[in-house]
């Protein structure tokens, strides 16, 4: 990795996360998925979130003296992770209730600007063995901004489509890691023991990321993210400190192909599109003036004029003013309110003219 001026694409950097994380150049990476140590050491014994002992040692190293050097850490890595953030990129940050509130106000503290908490609910929990407690049941997820001024991506359209065509909410169902994803040693034991599952990585970086660009995981573990962002065409850059961890995340890495190009495309945000007037769509005869313009059910229809205007009974002006007064509503959309009438009776919607157009400008 040399001085530190190169950036290690696809890479899993065996190391400490602040020591890694300082030889990487600044605004150098798109987006951050952040899984860090959860602060579990309670009364003298290493707990997980559902109150159970760890058992083993793999995770020893996620003991801190007190809150005091936990929060410490937790601004020094949010800190480099800040510097190596671009401006228009977005950090995810993970945690349970022994933590996140925590997380959150450190992102706060230094300046980051906060865009969801997601709450991911998992449809197979570990049981409270005690009886307690209630069961804890989800994780959270804070999604942010490198700043209140970021123009972050954020791949609305594609997850919609995700969702059936419903606007994807902040709560998200999935498993735990099982089966034959989840990496064991050989006696059948848990590899890492907070493994995550790939579908909730896979939703992540797609919803915040362009094929192509660079996702780093400064907590990489077995290597989710990596793997994920690979099989998705993005670039990654992974830091772990253990090196059982690197060597299965490395072998994981090596036995994944990655999607077609067209397969990694994302539908584009309405934002990212280029705004075409509507006059191009009659200049080049898409529409040409004379023609008929009707709303779906075929209430009104509006004549197109030279000037791209519109012409309907007393109403003329642009496809949006004129389709705002004959419904006398405030406001119109002209793209998706008028359609033409094709060949054979049917109408078309605007707005598919001007997506074809799109290609050849």
């Amino acid at each position: 990795m040399g001085t530190g001026l190169d950036l290690p694409l696809d890479t899993v950097l065996r190391g400490d996360c602040l020591d890694m994380l300082r030889r990487l150049p600044p605004a150098s990476v798109h987006a951050i998925f952040a899984d860090p140590p959860y602060n579990l050491q309670l009364k003298g014994e290493l707990r997980r979130p559902d109150d159970s002992i760890v058992d083993g040692v793999d995770e020893a190293w996620d003991r801190f003296d007190d809150l005091a050097a936990y929060d410490r850490f937790t601004r020094e890595w949010l800190t480099e992770c800040r510097r190596v953030l671009r401006k228009d990129g977005t950090i995810w940050v993970m945690g349970a209730y022994h933590n996140v509130f925590r997380l959150g106000s450190a992102l706060q503290d230094l300046g980051y600007w906060i865009l969801n908490d997601v709450v991911w609910r998992k449809s197979n929990p570990m049981p409270n063995f005690r009886g307690r407690r209630f069961t804890n049941a989800h994780e959270t997820l804070i999604w942010a901004s490198r700043g209140p001024e970021s123009r972050y991506r954020f791949n609305y359209a594609a997850m919609k489509a995700m969702n059936d065509d419903k606007q994807m909410r902040s709560d998200w169902l999935f498993p735990l890691c099982t089966g034959p994803e989840r990496l064991r040693l050989a006696d059948g034991k848990k590899l890492h023991p907070t493994q995550k599952p790939e579908a909730l990585l896979h939703r992540v970086i797609l919803s915040c990321t362009a094929p192509g660009e660079v996702v780093l995981d400064p907590f990489l573990g077995t290597g989710t993210t990596a793997a994920v962002a690979k099989r998705l065409g993005r670039r990654y850059i992974g830091i772990e400190r253990d090196k059982s961890y690197v060597a299965a995340a490395e072998k994981r890495l090596a036995a994944i192909e990655p999607l077609p190009e067209s397969a990694a495309l994302t539908l584009p945000a309405k934002r990212e599109q280029p705004r075409i007037p509507f006059g191009t769509l009659v200049e080049r005869g898409l529409v040409p003036a004379g023609t008929k313009l009707w709303d779906r059910h075929r209430r009104w229809a509006a004549e197109v004029g030279a000037d791209a205007t519109l012409r309907c009974g007393r109403s003329a002006g642009s496809i949006h003013q004129v389709g705002a007064a004959v419904q006398e509503a405030p406001s119109c959309n002209g793209w998706t309110f008028w359609h033409v009438e094709k060949r054979d009776g049917s109408l078309r919607v605007l707005d598919e003219l001007r997506a074809e157009l799109v290609p050849g400008l």
